[in-house]
Formats: C-alpha cells, structure tokens, sequence
C-alpha cells in the first residue's frame, strides 16, 4: 500500500548512499565519487528526456517536444556549475588519491557516449571501452544504429516541404554527420520566414540551446582537468586536457551554427 512507503524507501537511499566506494582514506576522494555519480544520475534523465523529444519530433508533435528540450538544457546548466565544486580539490588533493582509480576513465561512461549518438555526434570507437556483451555496449550500439535528434529534425523540414536531398535523409545513420549546403538552405529559409515555420524555428534554437550548453559543459571540464592535472594523461591512458581541447570543435547541429553568417 501507498501508506506504508517512507521517503528512505521510494528513493531507495540504503542503495543509493550506500554506492560510494573510496579506494583510500583521503578526504577529498568521496566529493570525486559524488561528483561523477551524480553526473551519471543526471546523464539518465537527458537521456530520458531527449529520447522523449525524439519520439514527439518523429510523430509530428514538435512543440510538445520543446518542453523536454528545455529541460535538458536546464540540467545541462546544472553539470556545468558541478565543475566549479570539483575545482576546490587541489592537484595535491586529486593526487593523494588518483592511484586509486587504476584504468577507470570517463571515457568509458556508456551513457555519455550514448547522450553523443542521440544528439547525432556518431564515432564507432567508443564501442571498445565497453565489455562484448554488456548491457551497456548493446544499448551503445542502439543508439549508434538509429537515427539522431538531428536526423529526426530534418526529416521534419522536408516535410514542410522544404528541399532536403534524399541522400540526406536516407544517409547511413551510424557514421558522422556531414554538413550539407541544401540542409544548410532549408534551415536558413526557417529562419527568414520564421512566422510561416514558427515550430521548426522554435525546434532549431531549442537545439541550439542543447549544443550551446554542451560546449559549455566541455569548456569547463578542460579547464577543470588543466586545473587539477595540467597536460598529464588522463586515467585509462586518455590525452586529458589536449583531447578535451579537440572536443571543443564539434557541433551537433552544424548548419544552425553555419547559417547565421548568411543571415
């Protein structure tokens, strides 16, 4: 019955503080923990959300998608200000403990990488972190197989009719996205009749938004990482900062970027 569920219990905080598994004593270890755990948590519900946003887009109901849309972006913000709690750990502080974190490596964390395919960033490497026949690898592969947010989007512009190739929107959904001039076309005849493709103008800068805030997000993990590590590797053997550098150049949704020169 209802009555009988504690606030403990439908939480279920026994699992949930019980989850945290320091490798030493030092203090600073647990935030790090906490810090990561609680991104993961947060990368759940994106995840959720986007996908709810994909099936809306897909089904025709695009302004009911937007209130999804804007919630990720808030929880973006969120993970974004999370950084600055991490950067009260000093290097001496990450140091004491970081033996402990053997190979581990956020570039394992499956539901980032799925947040990237959902979005349309597609890169097949990443499968290789995951374990062969993991839940994770399969759910991974999922996403990489299926068309992006993105992909979704512009399906939506050709039908306003608007001219999109149908090598574009028959393209193979598992490799990159590459940018195209009559994609780019079709979204800057959006945005110079915005009261004709009001929905699909609201659609874009809700995308843009979510793209906004990720870069964001990754522009202060590299100064996060520079400020605790400086240009060491990264656990599991990553680049660290110079890779997370890199990372900087992407765009989900290149041509909402691009057509505002023509504007």
């Amino acid at each position: 019955m209802t009555d009988t569920i504690t606030y403990a219990g439908y939480l279920g905080l026994d699992r949930l503080l019980s989850a945290q598994h320091p490798t030493s004593d030092r203090h600073d270890e647990l935030l790090f923990i906490v810090i990561h755990q609680t991104k993961e948590l947060w990368l759940k519900e994106i995840i959720h959300e986007v996908r709810l946003a994909k099936r809306l887009i897909r089904s025709d109901e695009v302004e009911p998608a937007y209130k999804a849309l804007a919630r990720v972006s808030r929880i973006q913000t969120i993970m974004t200000l999370s950084w600055d709690v991490l950067a009260t750990m000093t290097p001496a502080d990450y140091l004491s403990f970081r033996g402990g974190l053997g190979t581990s490596s956020g570039f394992q964390s499956w539901q980032f990488r799925t947040l990237e395919y959902l979005l349309g960033l597609k890169d097949a490497s990443f499968l290789a972190f995951q374990d062969e026949g993991s839940e994770a690898l399969e759910a991974l592969k999922a996403a990489l197989a299926a068309p992006s947010l993105y992909d979704d989007a512009i399906h939506r512009l050709a039908a306003h009719g608007l001219a999109v190739p149908s090598e574009v929107l028959g393209r193979d959904v598992t490799q990159p996205y590459e940018p195209t001039a009559a994609v780019e076309d079709a979204w800057l005849a959006v945005y110079r009749d915005t009261a004709r493709y009001w929905e699909l103008y609201q659609l874009a800068e809700k995308l843009v938004d979510l793209d906004d805030a990720l870069l964001t997000w990754r522009h202060k993990h590299v100064l996060t990482v520079e400020r605790i590590i400086g240009g060491k590797r990264g656990t599991g053997g990553s680049e660290g900062a110079s890779y997370l550098q890199r990372t900087l150049q992407r765009r989900c949704f290149p041509e909402l970027w691009s057509l505002r020169t023509r504007l």
